[in-house]
């Protein structure tokens, strides 16, 4: 760990190392997969490479999986430290955000009709739809279809 220490706070620092400093990445291969997979802007552009270098005064673009973090530095870092620390290295100006988004948990529960597996009565109801539409020699095998087929006959 010796080696992921720099200098001074007002150096150049590659990317990698100072989002897995910022805790912005749980590690730095994680960063650098993040790095390299276009997730990563840095004033404006896209970063390709891990060995880009950052400096203060440099605007970080940041794609995660459930929100963008738009991100200034501030600092360059010395060690991945808590967040206390870690947050004296940058200037959070991510959007705040959108409400419209959000879902109460009985909504984010509710599942939408005809998704999942079909119950018991689900699948007599199919049955019941396939026989009006003259199918009635399909997949019906239960007892059930047979007689709602002579209940309809009559």
């Amino acid at each position: 760990m010796s080696g992921e220490t720099q200098p001074t706070s007002g150096s150049r620092q590659r990317i990698d190392k100072w989002l897995f400093f910022a805790r912005m990445a749980k590690s730095r291969s994680v960063a650098q997969s993040h790095i390299q997979s276009g997730h990563v802007r840095i004033n404006g552009e896209r970063c390709s490479q891990p060995s880009q270098m950052v400096k203060p005064g440099d605007r970080i673009e940041l794609t995660l999986e459930r929100r963008d973090v738009v991100l200034v530095v501030r600092l360059a870092g010395e060690r991945r430290g808590p967040y206390e620390q870690a947050r004296l290295l940058y200037d959070d100006q991510s959007p705040p955000p959108d409400e419209a988004k959000r879902l109460t948990p009985y909504e984010q529960a509710i599942r939408a009709t005809g998704t999942g597996r079909p119950t018991k009565k689900g699948k007599t109801c199919n049955r019941q739809a396939d026989v009006g539409r003259g199918l009635e020699n399909s997949v019906c095998g239960g007892g059930f279809c047979r007689s709602f087929i002579l209940e309809i006959r009559r």
